[in-house]
Formats: structure tokens, sequence, C-alpha cells
């Protein structure tokens, strides 16, 4: 049984490497995006509790999967089932170069044109990556892949 956690800044490919590990492996997937924020606006950041209650009910329900996103404190709850974890572990430009030619998320945004005028923000944040303190940031992932005991594997550039 196969059990992923795939992480890294946004735009390092964590999205497309999940989809791809899913469909080659039959895993279950599962994109963190989809339980961290409460549906308000603006945007805010479900309790953790109740974050880690619907990655539980995902981890009991599927044998294999893979759960991917920037939350280091999600992950670190689905890590200690996890037996591998993968940092994308990008060059700000190559991730600003990705979320550039990303084509259209529709579980994320309603019209391509909704996530484009969202662009800019998300080109700031993943340039802040380096210097953030926060659950998405680069020495929080640092730490999470420090702290993994199973396999692991760090990808420095585009595949």
């Amino acid at each position: 049984m196969r059990k992923v956690i795939v992480f890294g800044n946004s735009g390092s490919g964590k999205s497309t490497l999940a989809k791809s590990l899913a469909a080659s492996n039959g895993l279950a997937h599962f994109d963190l995006d989809t339980i961290a924020w409460l549906p308000t606006s603006p945007p805010e950041r479900m309790p953790i509790a109740e974050s880690g209650s619907h990655i539980g009910n995902f981890i009991s329900a599927n044998a294999s999967w893979v759960i991917e996103g920037c939350y280091a404190d999600l992950l670190e709850i689905a890590s200690h089932d996890a037996t591998e974890a993968v940092f994308l572990n990008l060059s700000v430009d190559d991730c600003v170069s990705n979320a550039q030619n990303r084509p259209w998320e529709p579980h994320k945004y309603p019209s391509k044109q909704a996530q484009d005028e969202n662009l800019e923000m998300l080109l700031n944040w993943i340039r802040s990556y380096p210097t953030r303190d926060d659950p998405c940031s680069q020495a929080a992932h640092e730490k999470l892949y420090s702290n993994f005991q199973g396999t692991k594997t760090m990808v420095a550039e585009n595949r």
C-alpha cells in the first residue's frame, strides 16, 4: 500500500505530480486546498481540527493514497500514516513560471478569468515563500521533510 504526501511552494507542480501518481498507481487523490479554507470572503483557514477530521476520514476510507498541498500543519497530520514524502523544492522562479502557465483549475475557481484575476496575488505569495513564517513556508516544508520517517524524495527542478 502506497501512501504519499506531496508538498512544496505554490506552482511547484504538486497537483500535477499527485494526479500522475494517482493515475499510474491507482491511488486515491486528495487536494488539501479543498479542506484548508472556509467558504468565506475574504477566505480564512478552516479550523485545523475540522480539516484534520476530513484528512482522517480520507485516510480511513482509502488503503492507498496521495495527499497534496502546501499546508505543513495539515500534512503533518497525514504524515503519520504516509509511507512516502515528496518535497517539490523548486526555485521561486520556476514556481512563478509554472503558475503563469497553469491551466484553469475548476475545483478552485469558477472560471479561467477568476483564476487569472487572482494571479498577481498568487505570484506575490510564491515569491514570499523563502521568507514567510507560516505553515506554507519553505521553512515549514523543510522541517516536515526533515522529520519525516519514511521514504523521502526532494525534487529541485521541473521534470
